[in-house]
């Protein structure tokens, strides 16, 4: 037998003998979408962080957080692979 109630702030749902939190995300952690590197470091967390993972998804805060990792992460990147061409001294006419 399932059923809802509201208790210290939040809603529950029934499930057995368990009150389960009827959680969801913020609408702006739907917005988000992550790439190569925000789902790497999802699953780095994952394996080994579990706690900061948890502590993030209570609050709302994952995505949010995946999202700047992302965007850091793909800027570094960009700017290495600049780096490497500048030293290497790549250019079109050598990639031909």
């Amino acid at each position: 037998m399932k059923s809802s109630f509201e208790q210290n702030g939040g809603t529950y749902r029934l499930v057995g003998d368990f009150n389960i939190p009827n959680l969801s995300l913020p609408p702006e952690e739907i917005k988000i979408r992550l790439g190569k590197w925000g789902l790497l470091h999802k699953d780095y967390l994952l394996k080994n962080n579990k706690v900061l993972f948890t502590t993030l998804i209570a609050e709302g805060k994952l995505w949010q957080h995946l999202s700047v990792i992302d965007i850091q992460a793909q800027q570094m990147f960009d700017s290495l692979v600049e780096q490497m061409k500048t030293t290497e001294d790549l250019t079109e006419q050598l990639k031909e």
